[in-house]
């Protein structure tokens, strides 16, 4: 029979799912040279957040085929370890989405009645009500940042206290929020139309600090935000700064930028509710989440896929080399494209076309939706999770291909038009060939990239690095293309470090200049 080691609590109902089918052993609170000494003897061991799963204890699983993480955070386990011995990794992402979304709801409405001040003041023997008058929900907007899972599930439940519900997320297609009567818009427009703000999103370097003085500033001064995500989203100090100065009417946390906290000056204003971390906190969302972990680590064990698998099977190792560089494509058209995203078409040209290129996709589609989705993404949910954000995927192969052995092209397509993304790998390096219109070669090396659409004149290339240099940032390499002498043209420059928005402003000011953003790569 199949032996089960659980290493950290579960819900009953997980543990009782599991001995139908295995021997289930229970042993919480291990040090890691206990759980080290003991592991070695089972099929399958089960973690939540606090037992340590790192690559000496997996070197020890010497019969191990699955880890199951009741939650969905893996950061406790080494992937990468698990995945070289050919050990699945399993999560439970979607257990605790309805208590997630539940909680968003209590502490929308408890910032609208004023609940917290009102049970404090009333237990201290203050009878005050003229001081807490609230606002009702109904007939107004409620701005979703990130309509995954648990945006969704807010967002279906918002209606029915008939709010106006709008959203901003970039990674879903338009018929996806047409289902859910959500009107896609940019943040611009959330920030000052909604009154109401909650943040679904994982946090990214493009995500942290989403939220800072610039955006509070054009916010109502009724608004109110409210982060069950993840803390780091939210400027903690700019957004208190806004509350005191009257500039939003409040707040509410139930994830913070160091967890746990005690102490904050979040803690002192009466406007901002606080609650410990407990969006999954409720006895339905442990049970479900034990009860998908069992259940995902039994598929497992049965010789069969699991939908929220973390690192995904082994691949031809022809492919290898192009892993990062799919990913890296990927990453680079979600950082480029505009406009709400309807379809991606995948080429692959030369001697990959021969294989299977499931891992391909996998790694484009997971280096797009990198900023947009906490679940890694694998060959067996790569489809699961496009379909979920009513994204529709199409390829292509081709086995000739001219000027590269080998070349892999993203189209990204939205409502705004296409974005067009091919790299290869040369001496093992990868390589940025194609945007759009224009060919070039560079080299993606972890750092920054300002692209610059332009039309083709002199002094351009001058006046942008006289820019850079007020603000003391170094140029480290640049390329230029263009269609036709003195046609639109691309400029990339590597930097050092990223430009602020206002120099970004200043080069966008230039006289011929018709985009800048900058990347990361």
């Amino acid at each position: 029979m199949m032996k089960v080691l659980v290493a950290d609590s579960i819900a009953k109902e997980g543990v009782e799912f599991l001995r139908q089918y295995a021997e289930v052993t229970v042993k919480t609170g291990l040090t890691p040279e206990e759980l080290k000494n003991e592991v070695g003897d089972y099929d399958a061991l089960i973690v939540r957040s606090k037992a340590q799963v790192p690559a000496d204890i997996i070197e020890s699983g010497k019969k191990l085929k699955v880890i199951g993480r009741a939650g969905v955070g893996t950061d406790n386990i080494d992937i990468d370890a698990a995945t070289r011995k050919g050990i699945v990794v399993v999560n439970a992402p979607a257990g605790n989405t309805v208590s997630a979304a539940e909680h968003t709801i209590a502490l929308m409405l408890a910032l609208a009645r004023n609940i917290p001040q009102a049970n404090s003041q009333l237990k201290s023997g203050k009878w005050q009500k003229e001081q807490l008058v609230g606002t009702e929900l109904r007939n107004k907007t409620l701005g979703i940042i990130g309509i995954g899972n648990v945006g969704s599930e807010i967002a279906k439940r918002a209606q029915a206290f008939e709010m106006r519900v709008i959203a901003h997320d970039p990674f879903v297609s338009t018929d996806y929020a047409r289902h859910l009567k959500v009107a896609l818009v940019s943040l611009d427009q959330l920030f000052r139309e909604a009154d109401f703000i909650t943040l679904h999103v994982p946090l990214t370097q493009a995500t942290k600090k989403l939220i800072g003085a610039k955006e509070l500033a054009k916010m109502k001064p009724t608004a109110r935000i409210i982060n069950c995500a993840r803390g780091g989203l939210i400027d903690e100090k700019a957004l208190l700064s806004a509350i005191k100065q009257g500039k939003i009417a409040g707040a509410a946390f139930d994830v913070f930028s160091q967890e746990p906290v005690t102490d904050s000056p979040l803690f002192k204003e009466d406007r901002i509710i606080v609650t410990p971390h407990l969006g999954a906190s409720t006895i339905e969302a442990q049970t479900k989440v034990a009860k998908d972990i069992a259940e995902q680590v039994l598929t497992v064990l049965q010789g069969q896929f699991s939908k929220y698998a973390i690192n995904a099977p082994r691949i031809s190792p022809e492919l290898i080399p192009f892993i990062d560089a799919a990913s890296t494509i990927g990453s680079l058209g979600s950082q480029l494209m505009e406009g709400q995203i309807s379809s991606l078409h995948i080429k692959y040209c030369g001697e990959v076309s021969n294989y299977d290129c499931d891992p391909l996709k996998t790694a484009i589609v997971s280096g797009l939706l990198q900023q947009a989705s906490e679940e890694r993404i694998n060959l067996v949910n790569v489809g699961f999770i496009a379909a979920q954000r009513g994204l529709k995927i199409t390829e292509e192969k081709e086995t000739a291909c001219q000027n590269y052995s080998n070349l892999l092209t993203l189209a990204v397509n939205t409502n705004v038009g296409t974005t067009t993304i091919s790299g290869t790998v040369r001496d093992s390096l990868n390589h940025i060939v194609q945007v759009n219109d224009f060919w070039m070669d560079i080299m993606p090396t972890g750092g920054y990239f300002l692209f610059c659409n332009h039309l083709d004149q002199p002094g351009l290339v001058g006046a942008i690095g006289g820019i850079a240099g007020k603000v003391a940032i170094n140029i480290s390499s640049m390329h230029l293309s263009r269609l036709k002498l003195r046609g639109q043209a691309l400029m990339i420059l590597a930097l050092d470090e990223p430009l602020a928005e206002e120099q970004l402003q200043e080069i966008l000011a230039i006289s011929g200049i018709y985009t800048a953003k900058i990347v990361k790569l």
